[in-house]
């Protein structure tokens, strides 16, 4: 550490989960493949949802 930096203790707790790699892997794809990838994403939490709240309403029959 250089001298005179200074590390929040808070940061440096949260900074222990997480998972760095997985940052890295993301910054190495271009902007428009991160947004592909939050679209493909976006899309199967709908897809999530819909089939929950389809399994939610088939129980109330």
């Amino acid at each position: 550490m250089r001298k005179g930096t200074y590390l929040d203790p808070v940061v440096e707790i949260y900074k222990r989960d997480v998972d760095r790699s997985l940052l890295r892997e993301n910054l190495k794809l271009t902007p428009a493949q991160r947004l592909e990838k939050l679209l493909r994403f976006s899309a199967f939490a709908a897809e999530m949802r819909a089939a929950g709240e389809r399994a939610r309403g088939s129980r109330k029959s």
